[in-house]
């Protein structure tokens, strides 16, 4: 039965049951995450010892508080937090995120105190998320929210960039996307650490973002599946109007002894997991630098495009690069149509190329580089996007190619993404100005073919989604 998460991701009230003041604590953390991001519903801290945290008034429990929260975040030793959920269940408290490990994951005494928690939490109508979980972070909305102990906000989303969701079965993972999302510019914008998911799995998580209009994908790292049926439900539902890209941990030996350990999961063989992803609609990927990669083409292009590529580039060697990458990557470089390279040819020097991929030349200016991009544009009936290389030679200053390119490609009829290489020395300038412009940009030709790649994988996939029927299931579900 899918649950109600509106409480974890828009709570008009929260309870921190264990607030401190110290940043290096949970407590502060927690309090100190909820200003960082914007929270503007009521923070109540939660601590025997009374006072106030931050400027707020401190309740000594949760029995003091004159109402219920929205949300109860649970940050205190494990063996106390049976007694919290015993005195969130007599004060009508029905939701908390439970931080701290210590559960099913730590042995006999651990597993005892998950079963306490969970007959709490059964006989009193409780949903707990975690524990044992880095938190919940969620910024793509006016009710911007996060309660982490994470050191980091996501980047978020810009003007005119698709607000990505993140949900992780590991907290170092979600770590490091959000660190990845200031340094790739992704526009990762919630984040959710499973933990061991008394009650909220993947699954749980996957539907509601699915179902957020302000969310346009979702990337997930899984390692074990509790329920692969109603995965495969949720993810079909998902994938039919939205991308969903996984990286599964555990594909190999070594991996899945690795997985096993760390979330229970059962050995599933590499081609039982490529094909029950593909069945679910889901574009897979083999490394979180593909994962990364993924969330930026689907963070300016949700509904992905086709793999006719036109490789624009004013060097050949990176050129040959990318197109050994695009071939490699599935994706194509179809001839130029006739009357285009007609017009392209009274545009270049006689010995560049006119071909697909297109040489301009190591001089090339904005004279050369403009009215390029413009052509491709009039020829777009025959590609689905173009790559563009632009490498940055001494002679040639890079600014008013920049500037052009960027003027042209804010109205383009086609997907364009850019690479720029060499010793640039305006690089966060020039990289933002195309960024601003909806161009993703790469200072690796290889990384941007292999992006182009994954964004095109999608539109077969959301067909195979659409579809109503299902084959036989063979995934094998975690059994620990």
């Amino acid at each position: 039965m899918a649950r109600d998460l509106r409480p974890f991701f828009a709570p008009r009230s929260i309870a921190v049951v264990g607030a401190g003041d110290r940043p290096t604590s949970s407590g502060g953390a927690i309090l100190h995450n909820l200003r960082v991001s914007g929270y503007a519903g009521t923070i109540l801290p939660i601590n025997p010892k009374g006072g106030t945290l931050f400027d707020l008034p401190v309740a000594p429990s949760l029995s003091a508080l004159p109402a219920a929260a929205d949300l109860v975040v649970v940050v205190i030793r494990p063996d106390a937090i049976p007694d919290v959920v015993r005195e969130a269940a007599r004060t009508g408290h029905k939701n908390l995120l439970i931080l701290p490990g210590g559960f099913a994951e730590a042995g006999e005494p651990g597993r005892a105190r998950d079963a306490e928690v969970r007959a709490i939490a059964a006989a009193h109508g409780i949903t707990i998320a975690g524990p044992n979980c880095a938190g919940i972070i969620h910024l793509p909305t006016a009710n911007r929210f996060a309660a982490t102990f994470l050191r980091d906000m996501p980047r978020g989303a810009k003007h005119g960039e698709t607000a990505i969701g993140f949900v992780s079965q590991s907290g170092a993972i979600a770590e490091e996307v959000i660190a990845a999302s200031h340094r790739m510019a992704l526009p990762v914008a919630t984040l959710v650490s499973v933990g061991n998911a008394m009650h909220l799995g993947v699954e749980d998580y996957l539907d509601h973002l699915g179902r957020d209009p302000a969310i346009g994908a979702v990337m997930l790292y899984v390692e074990a599946i509790e329920d692969p049926a109603r995965f495969r439900s949720i993810a079909r539902t998902v994938a039919a109007t939205k991308p969903v890209v996984v990286l599964f941990g555990g594909r190999t030996a070594a991996g899945a002894r690795a997985a096993a350990a760390h979330t229970g999961a059962v050995a599933n063989t590499d081609q039982e997991i490529d094909e029950f992803l593909a069945e679910c609609g889901i574009v897979r990927v083999e490394s979180l630098r593909r994962l990364l990669l993924a969330a930026k083409g689907f963070g300016r292009f949700p509904q992905g495009f086709g793999k006719r590529m036109l490789l624009l580039s004013n060097s050949g060697g990176p050129g040959v690069v990318c197109a050994d990458r695009t071939a490699t990557e599935g994706l194509e470089l179809p001839a130029l149509p006739p009357e285009m390279a007609d017009r392209l040819r009274a545009l270049f020097p006689a010995e560049a190329s006119v071909a697909n991929p297109l040489d301009l030349l190591a001089d090339a200016r904005e004279d050369r580089f403009g009215p390029t991009l413009e052509q491709a544009f009039a020829a777009r009936d025959h590609f689905d996007a173009v790559l563009m290389i632009h490498v940055v030679p001494f002679m040639v200053d890079a600014g008013p190619v920049v500037t052009a390119l960027a003027r042209i490609a804010a109205t383009a009829p086609l997907p364009v993404l850019h690479s720029m290489m060499g010793t640039i020395s305006g690089k966060a300038e020039w990289f933002a100005q195309m960024e601003a412009a909806g161009v993703p940009m790469f200072d690796d030709v290889e990384a941007m073919a292999e992006c182009a790649s994954l964004v095109a994988r999608y539109p077969a996939l959301r067909e195979r989604a659409q579809k109503t029927n299902a084959g036989p299931l063979r995934f094998k579900a975690r059994t620990a």
